[in-house]
């Protein structure tokens, strides 16, 4: 049961992420479709703004922490099946409620130079895709998940 409550924590918390980010929106630049990001990096104001994409690791594999000291679990199996399932869960509340529901069609994410190319921000399919490849990269940071949780 403490799964579910953790997983709507996690939820709400990343949707206040992506709330404060969006005051800043060149700093999920890389959650753009590609020809948004091509057209933001051509844009003089964007200019030496534009951030790397290093830093993401770090952060999920705090998730590794999280299974074993709050959930308690010790095993491989346990850290990787139950970081997977949350994994899995916030990858699609993300793709479908923040992605195609609410970056789609929010003025807060355009950036400015930009607002021509509406039909690149209704790119619902790059979401999805989105969600496909954050699957893949959950099985390998999941799999760290499940390794760390054994020798921590």
């Amino acid at each position: 049961m403490i799964i579910f409550f953790e997983i709507i924590i996690y939820c709400l918390l990343f949707t206040l992420m992506v709330y404060i980010m969006a005051n800043d929106p060149i700093k999920t630049l890389y959650n753009y479709p590609p020809k948004i990001q091509e057209r933001v990096k051509q844009i003089e104001q964007y200019k030496g703004k534009i951030p790397t994409n290093n830093d993401k690791i770090i952060a999920k594999l705090f998730f590794s922490f999280i299974m074993r000291y709050i959930n308690c679990y010790n095993t491989f199996i346990d850290g990787f099946k139950y970081s997977f399932l949350i994994w899995t869960v916030i990858n699609l509340y993300d793709a479908i409620v923040l992605d195609c529901i609410w970056f789609c069609h929010s003025k807060r994410f355009i950036f400015k130079g930009t607002e021509d190319m509406i039909k690149e921000y209704h790119n619902y399919w790059f979401h999805i895709k989105g969600f496909f490849i954050g699957e893949i990269i959950g099985l390998i940071i999941c799999l760290i998940v499940g390794f760390l949780v054994t020798i921590i």
